[in-house]
């Protein structure tokens, strides 16, 4: 499925883990990326886990390995 919205998407593959209700409800993969690296900020989130399950449907969109998402974040653009 395609999913817009990170607490969507979050919620629908990961239902056990409760902290994902706390996923801010407009946050967009496409926000994500334009917000690699104030992604805590922006997913509303201080959750390793979460970041990286998140990065990892990001970099599935976007068409590239995770490891270039992780970049972004860690090094910048």
């Amino acid at each position: 499925m395609n999913y817009k919205y990170l607490k969507n998407f979050y919620q629908a593959y990961y239902p056990s883990d409760n902290v994902g209700e706390e996923i801010r409800s407009k946050a967009t993969f496409n926000g994500l990326f334009e917000n690699i690296q104030n992604c805590y900020h922006y997913i509303g989130v201080m959750d390793s886990v979460i970041r990286e399950r998140l990065f990892d449907q990001l970099a599935k969109i976007k068409g590239v390995d995770y490891e270039e998402i992780y970049n972004l974040y860690f090094k910048g653009r």
